[in-house]
């Protein structure tokens, strides 16, 4: 509605006059979305022909949520109640924002893959320009595999600094709705999305690194 703790709504009571209803309290994430709660005495001096109650809340034991079910849908069937899971309804309320977040879920680790393939092709042209240093520090008794972890702890610490700068903006920018009573953040997913980045990153700058390694090193120094 587009509306906040303070500001006023206009209803319109069951004898055509209008009365305004001020927003004094909200709550985030419940079962109540959508819906407006008045004192009862109020309600019933607007809507004095309404009767009965359309809507219960029920609290009971997790352990026994499933037989309570069972017996008060078959004790009331003939009136035509519907029993509904608390966690079902948030799940419902919560199922466009869930979509849209196991979207932009996939999308970014689609596009940190991407970019660890980048790293890549960074890490290769980076090592092609360096031929001339590495071919002497071959020359002075450095054995190929020394270089290659050698550019491999270089390009290893940028990769896992970029992570770690990527995962605290990130925890900076959700850390709200992670604080929120009820938040399920899906800590499985998000770890294997990470360990994904991580470990394609660490491959593709390995090979980059044996690529621009592969031959005799040292023929670059004839370039200098």
């Amino acid at each position: 509605m587009g509306k906040k703790v303070g500001d006023t709504l206009e209803y319109t009571d069951e004898r055509g006059r209008i009365f305004d209803v001020r927003i004094v309290a909200a709550l985030a994430n419940s079962i109540l979305q959508g819906n407006l709660l008045i004192a009862e005495d109020e309600f019933v001096a607007r809507f004095p022909s309404e009767a009965g109650y359309r809507f219960f809340l029920i609290d009971a034991p997790t352990q026994d949520a499933v037989a309570l079910s069972k017996v008060i849908s078959r004790a009331l069937r003939d009136s035509g109640l519907e029993l509904t899971p608390a966690t079902g309804r948030l799940a419902a309320f919560n199922a466009v924002q869930n979509t849209y977040l196991s979207t932009f879920q996939a999308l970014g680790g689609l596009g940190l893959l991407l970019g660890s393939v980048g790293l890549g092709v960074v890490v290769m042209r980076n090592v092609f320009e360096r031929r001339g240093e590495l071919a002497l520090l071959s020359a002075v008794g450095f054995h190929p595999r020394a270089l290659k972890w050698l550019v491999m702890s270089e390009h290893g610490a940028l990769l896992l600094l970029g992570l770690g700068v990527g995962l605290v903006a990130a925890l900076a920018a959700v850390l709200p709705a992670l604080l929120s009573p009820g938040a399920a953040v899906p800590y499985r997913s998000l770890a294997l999305t990470l360990a994904t980045v991580l470990i394609s990153g660490a491959a593709w700058t390995w090979i980059a690194t044996a690529l621009a390694l592969r031959g005799r090193v040292v023929d670059a120094l004839r370039n200098e």
